[in-house]
């Protein structure tokens, strides 16, 4: 019985070849386009999720209400992971991360710059981070012992043994090389090529005892059985005890299984974060495979009239209907499964540009039993979710009324079949106007007023003996005429390092505790950034001497003070009065998406890290960046010039959205391909079953245009309501979307005109490409052999 059912099924494809190739093109690319957004999310879901004690592991944060709204971070003071350590008996291990930098490593001749922090020596017992050589419980123990990657080992010392060796780090301290780690996997937030240990940090003087400074990542293990939930409400109170400015903040643990996933928090209350991206594409991933499974239906069940006599012919032979149902499903997983062999062959031929649009390392492992395993599953699950409906539809026909040929149904206003398009175009419109809303708001931010000037601009990190020979290197620079401004930093114009809400001001409310950010600078600031100055005027310490106590303020740090003549006025931070000298035009610093924030830009007593230069428009950019080089060779030697350009530094900010735009658009154009593939089916079929209706016309006169329409115009009609459907639900989904971003654009009616007209104009093509050709066949062949 089955070996016949094959046999009919293969007969049955091959004899209807366009339709079967309409239906496996389809269902591959459903299913590919579903396989490489499963493959992302995986990726995703797996994050920082290999490390075996992960279920123990708690990042703690910070929770402070700040006029009314609770704030939550999770940046920490110093002091804090002792005192964890110390206080609570629940706690197993604790450590410090110091965030990463840049340093440079020197052995031999070979000098290598590498990202890598400091930690407290029970960082490796509590990630999973493999030790391929040295001692899990000593290799941080010596304050100048340093643990390397085997990526970083190799670049330094070659194919040499590295352990014992001596590195140079910096060209500070000479460090001795106690253990090689396995190279980090690519789905972890961490990205160290080194560790050394927190001892060092202490011994440099770099460690503080200040609970205010909030500059360092703690984690902690807690001990098996302890009850996360009690544990928390006891160590929310933790800053009562050492904290005397702010007594009342709140210390969390949150676990480190969500931070990637979840970690983003409004209010106090965790608000989700990446995994809303994940659940979109998800769903994204299912729409499109149910379009594909869509297609099949309509398509097969369009074709019911030919099929209609075998169904008739097999009933008056005794056969019950579960086995008709089961033939139809039979070769509906035949068809699912040739489309899955397809859908392999493109996810392989995909997966190289998938990846760079994605920015992640996706594999796919035909070795995998497991994948296998997840393959079959899912392309049954298609077969039997797209042969369903046709298999029930085809093996209900009537025997009697079949052979007789009166199976026919009047053509009803509701049909399932109609429905089906309906739900097809209706998802298109919703993705073409989601691809328009996203296309828009990426534009509005990209074309955003920076109000400071990000062309031919670059920063570089100070290190080595450039903040010892800073005064010589900008001479040299402007001297050069490459550089027409220079001016250092505590961090790059595009980036917010520092902030506070300690500043303090005459008519300042004691309860006030809006975040105020700090840039610090010495001179020529204005000119260098480009700056919009509004009243006052640029540090000029040559002219002005006092101007390293000297304050510039943006203007919504203006409107927070509310000094109305802010010129010569005094504000107080760290300890330190600042006259302001200046008001500048709010400027974007941090995310473009969002709405400026407070801004204090103060003068040279403070701390650097950054140098920005400003090259000579009227030059060559290569030679501007050869004269720095050399020039920072001379004063640095020991370091490479590294340096970014700023508006690329900018451009980075828009990478999650651009890319989800990107996807958005690929998505889009697959759905509405699957969808008029469909279409086109359908309407060759309307076209053959009514090609002697199209002759009696033609004989009597009609012309092709008049053909066209009538044949187009059910289909179009499907079209029109889908886009009545489409334009409520995308407009609630993408007006949500937009409230996540302070600047963002108001959704315009044309959206919906073009989105709408579009999917008009794409399925009158589709359909009337087959209208004319049935419009202009010769109606002599028609109509013959009545």
């Amino acid at each position: 019985m089955f070996k016949n059912y094959l046999k009919i099924a293969w007969r049955n494809l091959i004899r209807n070849r366009s339709f079967s190739l309409l239906n496996i093109l389809g269902l591959s690319i459903g299913l590919a386009m579903t396989t490489l957004i499963v493959l992302w999310i995986n990726y995703e879901l797996g994050v920082d999720r290999f490390h075996d004690k992960i279920t123990r592991l708690y990042e703690v944060n910070n929770q402070y209400n700040v006029d009314g709204e609770i704030w939550t971070w999770n940046s920490t003071p110093k002091p804090m992971a002792p005192a964890i350590k110390k206080d609570y008996p629940e706690v197993e291990k604790v450590t410090r991360y110091f965030y990463d930098n840049t340093f440079l490593f020197a052995w031999d001749d070979q000098k290598i710059k590498a990202t890598g922090t400091m930690v407290d020596p029970d960082f490796l017992d509590m990630f999973s981070f493999p030790l391929l050589q040295g001692d899990l419980n000593t290799v941080l123990n010596d304050v100048n012992s340093v643990l390397i990657t085997e990526s970083l080992a190799q670049k330094i010392f070659g194919n040499q043994d590295p352990m014992g060796k001596m590195v140079k780090i910096d060209n500070r301290d000479t460090f001795k090389v106690t253990g090689i780690l396995k190279d980090l996997p690519s789905n972890t937030h961490f990205n160290f090529e080194f560790l050394i240990p927190w001892s060092y940090l202490t011994q440099q003087g770099w460690d503080d005892e200040h609970w205010g400074n909030n500059s360092v990542a703690t984690y902690v293990l807690l001990k098996d059985k302890t009850d996360p939930e009690k544990f928390s409400e006891k160590i929310a109170t933790l800053r009562k005890n050492y904290d005397k400015d702010t007594p009342d903040m709140k210390t969390l643990l949150y676990p480190y299984s969500r931070m990637y996933l979840y970690g983003e928090f409004e209010n106090g209350v965790e608000k989700g974060g990446r995994i809303e991206l994940i659940r979109m594409f998800g769903l994204i991933a299912i729409i499109i495979l149910i379009i594909a499974c869509i297609n099949f239906m309509n398509l097969s069940t369009a074709r019911s009239e030919k099929r209609s006599k075998e169904v008739g012919v097999r009933k008056v032979l005794g056969a019950p209907r579960k086995l008709l149902i089961g033939q139809f499903i039979g070769e509906s997983v035949l068809i699912t499964f040739i489309s899955a062999t397809f859908a392999v062959i493109l996810v392989l031929l995909l997966l190289p540009s998938f990846n760079d649009l994605v920015e992640r390392p996706l594999s796919l492992d035909l070795a995998s039993v497991g994948f296998w395993i997840f393959a079959i599953g899912v392309t049954i699950f298609t077969g039997l979710l797209a042969g369903s409906y046709p298999a029930l539809y085809l093996s209900g026909f009537k025997p009697s009324s079949v052979l007789r040929g009166t199976f026919k149904k009047v053509d009803a206003m509701v049909t399932p079949r109609k429905v089906l398009v309906i739900l097809q175009f209706s998802v298109a419109i919703v993705l073409i106007t989601a691809s328009l809303i996203i296309t828009q708001q990426l534009h509005k931010v990209q074309n955003r007023q920076l109000a400071y000037a990000k062309n031919n601009l670059i920063y570089s990190s100070l290190e080595g003996d450039m903040e010892k020979n800073y005064d010589l290197i900008k001479t040299e620079l402007l001297e050069s005429g490459a550089f027409t401004a220079v001016t250092k930093t505590n961090s790059p114009i595009t980036e917010s390092w520092s902030n506070t809400w300690g500043f303090e001001w005459e008519g300042k409310n004691e309860q006030d505790k809006t975040i105020v950010h700090r840039l610090i600078s010495d001179d020529d600031v204005v000119n260098t950034m480009g700056l919009e100055l509004i009243e006052g005027r640029d540090f000029d310490l040559q002219k002005y001497p006092t101007d390293s106590t000297a304050a510039i303020l943006n203007q919504s740090a203006l409107e927070l003070m509310g000094f109305e003549d802010p010129i010569g006025k005094k504000i107080k931070d760290n300890g330190i009065d600042w006259h302001i000298i200046g008001v500048v035009k709010d400027f974007v610093y941090n995310s473009p998406f969002q709405k400026i924030e407070p801004m204090v830009i103060e003068g040279a007593k403070g701390w650097f890290n950054v140098i920005h230069m400003r090259m000579n428009p009227e030059m060559n950019t290569a030679q501007n960046l050869a004269v720095a080089e050399r020039i920072f060779n001379k004063y640095n030697p020991e370091y490479p010039f590294n340096y970014e350009f700023v508006d690329a530094a900018y451009a980075k900010k828009f990478n999650d959205q651009r890319t989800t735009g990107k996807l958005a658009n690929i998505f889009t154009l697959l759905t509405i391909f699957i969808s008029c593939l469909g279409l086109f089916g359908l309407a060759s079929y309307v076209a053959e079953n009514r090609i002697k209706e199209i002759g009696v016309r033609k004989v009597l006169g009609a012309s092709v245009g008049t053909i066209t329409g009538l044949l187009s115009k059910d289909f179009l009609k499907l079209v029109f309501i889908s886009i009545l459907i489409a334009i409520p639900v995308s407009w609630y989904f993408m007006s949500s979307w937009l409230e996540e971003f302070a600047f963002r654009i108001d959704i315009s009616w044309w959206v919906y005109l073009v989105s709408g007209g579009l999917t008009l104009i794409i399925a009158f093509f589709t359909v009337s490409f087959q209208a004319i050709k049935a419009a202009r066949a010769n109606p002599i062949k028609s109509l013959r052999t009545e």
